[in-house]
């Protein structure tokens, strides 16, 4: 709203000059009129008189409607904006400066909220950006480091078998030196690999590929695999499945190296001749995977530890680098699907929750 003074009436300066003519046309006529009263001289200056009092006091409060009130209002708008508080606009509307400057005031309070709300948002990104820089490079030295650990041992193995092979002359010695250097060096790969895969996941350079599959008929096959064509299997199995076929909406590979390895995990911990039960019902939520396998339970410290890289359980007879169940987490949790673990009468279940689709 822009006041043009040369066309409008009601700016501040030509309100006082019509206010200050109108008085002094009342004056004037009032004097008149009083001197023309049949009543003596006294009393008509003392009509008068009253009647310049009641102009002054209506002079007042139009000054304070007017000109008081709004005033008033933009320094208190001004100190608002001083102290940066933008909650409380200027609500001075009148068609004359006052509300020009509220309008002002109240734009310029509307853009320093902006910029306010942009330098803001810049210092989140950039102490975000900061703290991602951080946690990569601590992230990176984390991987050096375990994976220097985890090498350790294969290169030990690999460096004493082939000092082995270069003083041994027995050729069935030497074939078996050699085939233990190429299962160490399958160990080392396929650490490297797991790892690196890992660190992909959680940094988000690799990217899921959904599709539509029966995840009955795709639990069934990779159960069917991994348990039940395994002729030296030292464990009862039970397992529960749908009869109809359930969809999901997934990635068909990540979901096969979480069954994997949460099949394989259970297979270590069972307990000879025990109870390893599969299980998967359509639920309103979706479809609820489990698998139990009987044996020790996990301690409480354990558990918070669990889905964490490079874990082993401490009581494990078995070896491993203790990424697998760190992985199953990844994938689960960049998903958004409920998982976890928990201790049952006589042993421990694992589960997670997937979404089924139409």
């Amino acid at each position: 709203m822009k006041i043009n003074e040369n066309m409008n009436i009601f700016t501040i300066r030509k309100k006082i000059l019509l206010a200050s003519k109108l008085i002094g046309v009342a004056l004037i006529v009032s004097y008149i009129l009083s001197t023309k009263l049949p009543v003596n001289a006294d009393i008509s200056f003392v009509i008068w008189l009253a009647f310049v009092v009641v102009l002054i006091c209506a002079i007042d409060l139009l000054m304070a409607r007017f000109i008081t009130k709004p005033v008033s209002e933009l320094n208190e708008a001004a100190k608002n904006l001083a102290e940066l508080d933008f909650s409380k606009p200027c609500k001075v509307t009148s068609l004359d400066e006052f509300g020009e400057l509220s309008e002002s005031l109240n734009k310029m309070a509307e853009n320093l909220q902006q910029a306010f709300v942009s330098l803001e948002d810049a210092n989140l990104k950039l102490e975000q950006d900061v703290e991602q820089k951080k946690r990569l490079l601590a992230e990176r030295k984390e991987l050096v480091d375990n994976l220097s650990h985890e090498m350790k041992t294969p290169l030990g193995v690999i460096r004493a078998y082939t000092e082995g092979l270069q003083d041994e002359t027995d050729e069935e010695k030497r074939q078996k030196y050699t085939e233990v250097i190429i299962q160490e060096t399958e160990r080392m790969n396929c650490l490297i690999t797991t790892l690196l895969d890992l660190s992909a996941l959680e940094n988000g350079a690799t990217n899921l590929q959904p599709e539509r599959f029966d995840f009955v008929e795709f639990v069934e096959t990779i159960a069917g695999r991994l348990l039940i064509d395994t002729p030296d299997a030292d464990f009862v199995l039970e397992y529960e499945l749908p009869e109809s076929p359930a969809y999901v909406y997934t990635d068909q590979g990540r979901m096969e190296q979480v069954l994997d390895n949460l099949i394989v995990n259970a297979k270590r911990n069972v307990s000879p001749g025990g109870i390893l039960k599969l299980s998967l019902t359509e639920k309103k939520d979706g479809l609820h995977f489990s698998i139990y396998n009987e044996g020790r339970e996990i301690s409480k410290e354990d558990l918070k530890k669990i889905w964490t890289k490079f874990y082993r359980n401490p009581n494990a007879s078995y070896g491993g680098a203790g990424l697998g169940l760190a992985i199953v987490a990844q994938i689960l949790s960049m998903q958004g699907f409920s998982y976890g673990v928990e201790n049952q009468p006589g042993g421990v279940k694992f589960y997670f929750t997937i979404p089924a689709v139409k």
